[in-house]
């Protein structure tokens, strides 16, 4: 509880942002889907026979699970608050047209008879007698709207949007507990106040409840406008990933070391590429060896005073499972140094640029370097369990393992990908859920060892040395064995696109801190 308040207290300011853009986000979705969703439960209402159909397709929308909707939006409308807007929008819909057609139809004939018979209009009629009627149903709708919209806003950071999920997705990247209650808790704050604030209002009776939604209707565009609050300017936009945010090797290790001062859009790392390559972003951090940098052509920035540690690739194993498969360590050991920046960076390559599979590029590697053998036929008794994170070059890696393990031993794999940050790798590899998985050394040294200050200050930050330092350090702490690096090195970089580096001037970290600062 400790950490959390001091979490919360070191970053009020940044948690009241999150809040407002949070609010905003949900609001000008739910006015969205009230300004089309109200008129479309009338028109249904008044024609029976397009019901179905309108709540049919309205009913799909809710079921598209939200990331897998906001894959389908990116390449329409980009990153940013647009497919954000446009999701909730989507997910608003639903009770709000619903509702609507159901507080209307609900209303005695009698009732809308006896209007006609005072020589009422249609029109006078929806707006003085069946809207009245139906405002208590209605406002149901916008309660569950608001508050399914609270949930899936969340989402938005995914897709560099703002709210409260930049805490949760940072959180849950660097398992950081503080940070993920410090969003988790005022989303959930939100979700409950609002729906209790609607429902106080959805139980108020006559002209009450008539002055309320007039009054909620005058402060929608008001609690709309928090999502386009202006947030920070800089000469450049930056793209950075929420790892990379958090982590003390990433952008809080670039303003120590060169007093770098961004506001960056915190994007899920995956989209930080092609945000880049469209334009959206000008900055973006990334991993030396991505294959991507060949094809959009991005520049990586040098970092002269080594603000990014070593980052060997290298299988880390328990202990345990070495001693119970003797076979396996060799094994694994056969990759040790066939693997360098340039081959790293072809394999990522064709991956992520040609389509190719994970499965199809480790066996070519495989065949290439004599390492690969067709797995030979009887039933595999031991099992080992390898796990990844969740980036492409992890699943090559672990595919290249897989299909190494299996053809040269008679053991069983048994692949677990998909991991998420370092801290769950670690987590499941130190409780025995997994045996090994390939890691890096800089993220091993400031990730999990968290070494003090006046530790690192000493320390050289050599390959070498730190190979040997997390080696040891691991082995007396958890039992766990570095094996040998595979050879290459896939350290944080930060990167442009080349044509504006160039148009600029910059080439260096420290090129990029003097543009910004002029």
């Amino acid at each position: 509880m400790n950490d959390f308040v001091a979490f919360v207290g070191t970053h009020a300011d940044q948690l009241l942002r999150q809040t407002l853009t949070h609010i905003g986000l949900t609001f000008v979705s739910l006015l969205l889907a009230l300004l089309i969703g109200v008129p479309l439960g009338i028109l249904i209402a008044r024609h029976a026979r397009l019901a179905s159909v309108t709540l049919g397709v309205a009913g799909v929308l809710q079921t598209i699970p939200s990331v897998a909707l906001l894959g389908f939006l990116i390449p329409v409308l980009g990153i940013g608050i647009g497919p954000a807007l446009a999701a909730l929008f989507l997910y608003a819909l639903l009770p709000i047209i619903r509702n609507t057609y159901v507080g209307i139809t609900e209303v005695s004939p009698s009732v809308t008879d006896a209007a006609r018979g005072l020589g009422m209009t249609d029109n006078q009629i929806l707006l003085k007698v069946e809207l009245p009627l139906a405002l208590p149903v209605l406002f149901a709708g916008i309660r569950t709207a608001t508050v399914i919209n609270v949930g899936v806003a969340t989402l938005a950071a995914y897709v560099a949007a703002g709210g409260l999920g930049e805490f949760i997705f940072g959180g849950i990247a660097l398992s950081n507990t503080s940070m993920i209650l410090a969003g988790a808790i005022p989303a959930a704050l939100l979700a409950v106040g609002f729906d209790a604030g609607l429902a106080w209002l959805q139980h108020r009776s006559g002209r009450h409840l008539r002055m309320g939604a007039v009054v909620f209707a005058l402060l929608l565009p008001v609690l709309s406008g928090f999502a386009l609050l202006p947030a920070g300017h800089d000469r450049l936009v930056a793209g950075f990933a929420h790892e990379f945010y958090g982590r003390a090797d990433g952008y809080p290790g670039l303003q120590k070391t060169y007093g770098l001062q961004l506001t960056p859009k915190l994007i899920d790392q995956n989209l930080m590429y092609e945000a880049i390559h469209r334009g959206q972003v000008d900055l973006i951090s990334g991993y030396s060896t991505d294959g991507r940098i060949k094809a959009f052509d991005l520049l990586v920035l040098a970092d002269d005073r080594h603000a990014f540690p070593p980052y060997d690739a290298a299988p880390i194993v328990r202990q345990a499972a070495l001693d119970r498969y003797p076979a396996l360590g060799t094994t694994l050991n056969k990759l040790a140094g066939r693997l360098s920046d340039s081959v790293m960076t072809t394999l990522n390559y064709q991956v992520d640029y040609q389509k190719q599979s994970p499965e199809a590029v480790a066996r070519q590697f495989l065949q290439r370097t004599g390492l690969y053998k067709t797995p030979s036929p009887g039933e595999r008794t031991q099992t080992i369990v390898m796990g990844s994170k969740v980036f492409t070059e992890q699943y090559i890696l672990a595919e290249i393992y897989r299909q190494l393990i299996e053809g040269q031993t008679q053991l069983r794999m048994v692949t677990k990908t998909g991991l998420g940050g370092t801290q769950i790798c670690f987590d499941a590899l130190r409780t025995g859920a997994i045996d090994f998985y390939p890691e890096y050394t800089g993220t091993g040294l400031l990730v999990i060892l968290q070494p003090p200050a006046d530790k690192l200050r000493t320390m050289s930050m050599q390959s070498d040395s730190v190979y040997a330092f997390v080696d040891a350090q691991f082995k007396t702490s958890y039992n766990i064995q570095w094996l040998k690096p595979l050879g290459f090195s896939n350290s944080y970089a930060l990167m442009m696109r080349r044509q504006q580096a160039q148009a600029l001037g910059i080439r260096s970290i420290p090129d990029l801190v003097r543009y910004l600062q002029r």
